[in-house]
């Protein structure tokens, strides 16, 4: 009993360790610098600096706020499992992660800001009699960081800028389980929520007229979740499978970027943009089933599960041209190489590398009301998976394939300054 005790208990932390991919950390946090292809560091000029480089804020005057949303439909398919071609597709779903900055100058040389976002979320959702139902039918996951920020000019044309995170996320997970010697199913449930801290900082340079460069730094933030596991079964199969109240710790990646703005004319901006995120920080799950003892330790019982995610990185590239005194036009792309190892590949994030083109407008409607809209295609590499870690039955039959996917995102802000 203790083997197929442990034997459950560890289909069910590698189940729940995916949901955090890359797919998962949302880069998106302002129609405009979504618009330039999230290459805003070393431009930085809008409240939603807050995210992006807090040392932009010391460059601005007034009090400005910035309130939107992005709005995200997903698209992904299955072909599989290997040798099997038949397809599978993802249940339609629509996510609308929000941004919210204001921005306040105390004087020429400090300047004040708050932010709240989702930069974690998003969700995946396929149909319950699905080949891959034992590996995931409902994931959803949601976060919000709220950031306070104070930027400092120390020169004229040099500022720095930094703040406290805190974080609130909230997770759930559907899926079923398939037993040895039981026909029932199973249906499995993990939800939780929990809390972390980090800091954001930056650092805003503009050595000529022409050129500004900026440096931001987004620490790890480490979630502690707490919450419960639940079994819909008959009581016989409900003995064999781990219940009860859950605690997993989580750390997120940090996040190091470097960018650059650059004026060729009045009324064009360029802007370039290398992100470097920490996933290594993602190299296991450990989950504590605090109602179930071990038979051997005497102590709760603990699942360990090796992710070993590799770090990754983004490169970006965007640009603004003032079409008249009252709308800019904006573009850009992006590259956005993934973590994910092939043997880890699964369908709870059908994830893989990724170019994202982009489009945008601005349009000041009062000298103090102005709308941001922009468009982003977002296309994923198709990838094959030919070896896995992952079972999509009992025994050792892994879960491979191929997986396509692509997403649309449209953003909206609109922003008042007084």
């Amino acid at each position: 009993m203790h083997k197929k005790l442990f034997f459950i208990t560890a289909i069910i932390v590698v189940s729940s360790a995916y949901i955090f991919g890359s797919g998962f950390q949302i880069n998106e946090h302002g129609a405009r610098a979504m618009a330039m292809g999230g290459a805003f560091i070393g431009l930085a000029d809008d409240p939603s600096a807050v995210h992006f480089n807090p040392a932009g804020l010391s460059f601005q005057s007034g009090t400005s706020i910035v309130a939107g949303f992005t709005f995200i439909k997903p698209n992904s398919t299955f072909r599989g499992p290997s040798p099997a071609i038949t397809e599978y597709k993802l249940k339609d779903q629509f996510f609308n992660p929000i941004n919210f900055y204001v921005s306040h100058s105390l004087n020429k040389d400090m300047a004040i800001g708050l932010g709240v976002n989702n930069p974690y979320g998003l969700g995946t959702r396929w149909e319950p009699d699905w080949v891959g139902r034992f590996l995931a039918v409902d994931t959803e996951i949601a976060t919000f960081f709220f950031t306070p920020v104070f930027s400092y000019k120390i020169t004229d044309n040099l500022s720095i800028g930094a703040g406290p995170v805190i974080a609130y996320g909230d997770v759930s997970i559907i899926r079923y389980q398939q037993l040895p010697y039981f026909t029932e199913e199973p249906k499995i449930d993990l939800s939780g929520d929990g809390t972390g801290f980090g800091f954001n900082a930056g650092i805003l340079y503009k050595p000529v007229k022409e050129i500004s460069l900026g440096l931001s730094y987004r620490s790890e933030v480490e979630l502690d979740f707490t919450g419960d596991a639940t079994i819909e079964a008959i009581d016989e199969v409900k003995s064999l499978i781990p219940s009860g109240s859950i605690k997993a710790p989580l750390t997120t990646p940090q996040n190091i970027t470097f960018g650059v703005a650059v004026f060729p004319m009045e009324e064009l901006v360029i802007t370039a943009d290398f992100q470097y995120v920490g996933w290594s920080s993602y190299d296991k799950l450990e989950v504590t089933f605090e109602d179930v003892i071990d038979e051997t330790t005497g102590e709760n019982y603990i699942s360990s599960s090796v992710r070993d995610y590799e770090n990754s990185y983004i490169a970006r590239l965007g640009a603004e041209y003032k079409m008249c005194e009252k709308m800019d036009i904006r573009g850009g792309l992006f590259y956005d190489n993934n973590p994910v190892k092939e043997e880890y590949a699964e369908p709870t994030l059908p994830d893989a590398d990724r170019l994202g083109l982009n489009i945008g407008l601005g349009y000041q409607l009062t000298p103090c009301l102005a709308l941001d809209l922009s468009y982003l295609y977002l296309r994923f590499s198709e990838r094959e998976i030919t070896e896995s870690e992952n079972n999509y039955m009992s025994g050792v039959t892994p879960f491979t394939g191929v997986y396509n996917s692509h997403a649309h995102l449209i953003g909206f802000n609109i922003s008042y300054k007084f």
